[in-house]
């Protein structure tokens, strides 16, 4: 079963294996079938993973509930081929993150209304996340011992809803953690960011065990711990992995049986960093922007190849399309990209922080890109060496098609690479 699965590769690389798994944080259809198609063809699980703000009880972002996501994503590996039990379904920050102005007693009763729902959904990796303060909270920090008591209470909504479930096969992992990166990379300019401090994580997690035997859940249920490992991204930046700045964090590691870390933003690292990261314990590596920013860039090279092959008047103007978009609705945007005209321009599209993600569910963005695609049902090889030259290598070989799906799958198939390696999938 999947959640036996992540207990697995926790116990693998506890060992010292090579092997982790990476978990897909993205909603969008062809990011998606592009990892399930990468994942069947190398033959290992894949976590695909909804963050409470895209997918909730109230449909978030995407319109969306727990039950409607899963459908989707089974849907996609049934028509991928994939093996069922190498589907894993993860929340993400699942926790009072989005009612965090309101007071404890209501957010937290939406938190677990969500989790609840993620559960009944068949998610079998839960990401609690309650590190954000709450309206009424005390000035200052939030203290890590209700940070873990908002957890626990989060951890025994799960446990108590699965308990009723019919079935009782697949029970739920959790990952846990007091000091969590927020969802979509950093919002200021970091030159450098510092690994949480050992004594510090030895910390959080005597703390998050005694809150847990209070609330009488099993903390041998939670499978990975969020810390800072040291790395992160935003707009304009990448903060690389550094082993060695990581060493006493990781060797702390060593004195928790049966966790791993869980690293958030790993986005943009290089594949070597990526290997370095699950070799050192941190076994699960989140992945979002980076591969919505890869279906960004494909569908640009398409539009590319489109203004060479197709008259103006019967072009997508998909660029076009999503820059009018973005214009009409700013709220996905406007407060995170700061600097010059030029500057905030530029970063619409090209950010590391992606925010144009958001657009692409939106229907005129979408009748752009359908357009876009039968616009170029086959893409001429000497366009492909052109503006794909990974793909191009691979069509003249035999090993892909060149029609549009195919080559931004596979384009997004060069990012997951690198996350199946460093996981042991080679």
């Amino acid at each position: 079963m999947s959640s036996d699965i992540l207990k697995k590769i926790v116990d693998k690389n506890r060992s010292g294996q090579q092997t982790g798994l990476y978990s897909v944080c993205s909603a969008n259809e062809i990011v998606l079938r592009a990892a399930i198609r990468h994942a069947v063809m190398r033959k290992y699980p894949l976590v695909i993973e909804s963050t409470s703000n895209q997918v909730n009880q109230d449909g978030g972002y995407t319109g969306m509930r727990p039950h409607e996501f899963a459908a989707q994503a089974r849907k996609i590996a049934a028509e991928e081929n994939m093996a069922q039990e190498n589907l894993i379904l993860g929340g993400d920050h699942l926790g009072p993150l989005i009612w965090q102005k309101e007071p404890e007693e209501t957010a937290m009763k939406n938190a677990m209304e969500m989790v609840r729902s993620y559960t009944l959904a068949g998610f079998t990796k839960i990401h609690i996340d309650t590190s954000m303060k709450l309206a009424g909270d005390p000035p200052g920090p939030l203290e890590i011992n209700v940070c873990a008591r908002r957890g626990a209470v989060l951890a025994k909504a799960v446990y108590e809803c699965f308990a009723g479930m019919s079935d009782q096969t697949r029970r739920p992992a959790l990952v846990i953690g007091s000091e969590v990166p927020i969802p979509g990379g950093s919002r200021e300019h970091e030159d450098s960011v510092t690994p949480t401090k050992a004594e510090d994580f030895l910390e959080q997690v005597r703390i998050f065990k005694d809150e847990f035997g209070k609330a009488g859940v099993n903390f041998n249920d939670a499978a990975a711990f969020v810390v800072q490992p040291g790395l992160e991204f935003g707009d304009d930046f990448i903060c690389h992995y550094d082993s060695q700045k990581a060493a006493e964090l990781t060797e702390a590691l060593k004195s928790t049986p049966g966790l791993v870390f869980e690293g958030h933003s790993t986005d943009y690292q290089m594949p070597e960093k990526l290997s370095e990261m699950v070799r050192d314990g941190v076994a699960i590596l989140k992945v979002g922007p980076a591969l919505t920013f890869s279906l960004r860039e494909g569908l640009f090279l398409l539009e590319a190849a489109e203004e060479i092959l197709v008259p103006s008047s019967l072009r997508s103007k998909f660029k076009t399309t999503l820059l009018e978009e973005m214009e009409k609705s700013k709220q996905y945007w406007e407060k995170y990209y700061s600097g010059s005209k030029v500057e905030v321009e530029y970063k619409k599209f090209y950010s590391y922080s992606d925010r144009c993600r958001y657009y692409f569910p939106l229907n005129n963005v979408q009748d752009a890109m359908q357009t876009l695609f039968r616009n170029l049902p086959e893409v001429p090889a000497a366009l492909l060496s052109q503006f794909f030259p990974l793909q191009y290598c691979k069509y003249m070989e035999g090993k892909l098609i060149n029609d549009p799906i195919s080559l931004i799958c596979d384009r997004i198939g060069d990012i997951c690479n690198g996350y199946a390696v460093a996981c042991g999938f080679n």
